[in-house]
């Protein structure tokens, strides 16, 4: 029998323990939860845990300290959620010994994605074909795996972010209007539907930007629409 790889969530919020364990085992994989930092090193010298989930801000031991102990005894990928979305918070994070980091609020869909890319990169899987390799700069996009990533690191995104990534990343440097990328989200002509389009484009750019409020990936052509710059 094939064993299940197991995620250590480290959080003390129980709503998002529960959702994360929800969509996590209804993926096929094994969960294991501590609510502060000291449970989740003792769950963690287990040595059960494939990959760790860990929150920043949780009472008594911080995230960061967390992460710090932890790497004294483990090199399993640590993904870090966190309301925190400021680029220092995410450069500490990193600092610390993370391997990702995932801004709250997020879709469940899109850290399972992360997951699944942090075990790949891990283990060390071949990649997919060249031919499936979509590339823009220090952007590679995945698209037999749908996972995106930029100088060799996982971003997860949302299904309708991919849509948008991969629509832009097939033709870098050309103008796509908001309604152009509202059809490759939905798949239907655009009926009054840009704004959401704009939404998507602002959490892409959270994502991939080092600073999303000047962004050097996906640039606002005014009056027309969107380029990605190759």
């Amino acid at each position: 029998m094939v064993q299940k790889d197991v995620v250590l969530i480290v959080e003390d919020d129980s709503d998002i323990i529960e959702i994360l364990s929800l969509y996590l085992g209804g993926s096929g994989y094994g969960v294991q939860a501590a609510r502060t930092g000291e449970e989740g090193l003792a769950l963690l010298g287990e040595g059960r845990a494939s990959v760790a989930l860990v929150d920043i801000m949780m009472p008594g031991m911080s995230g960061y300290d967390f992460i710090k102990q932890a790497r004294s005894f483990s090199d399993i990928p640590i993904v870090i959620i966190s309301a925190r979305s400021q680029t220092a918070d995410k450069m500490v994070g990193l600092d610390s010994g993370a391997d990702g980091y995932i801004t709250k609020p997020f879709d469940p869909m899109e850290v399972i994605a992360y997951v699944r890319a942090m075990l790949r990169r891990y283990r060390n899987e071949p990649a997919s074909s060249g031919a499936s390799l979509l590339t823009a700069g220090d952007l590679q996009l995945d698209t037999d795996r749908l996972l995106l990533f930029k100088r060799g690191s996982a971003i997860a995104l949302t299904a309708a972010e991919l849509k948008i990534m991969i629509r832009l990343m097939r033709s870098p440097g050309r103008v796509f209007t908001k309604a152009q990328l509202y059809e490759a989200v939905t798949g239907e002509p655009s009926a009054g539907g840009e704004e959401s389009v704009m939404v998507h484009i602002s959490n892409i750019r959270a994502k991939i930007e080092d600073d999303p409020n000047r962004p050097i990936y996906i640039v606002t052509v005014r009056g027309m629409g969107y380029r990605l710059e190759g």
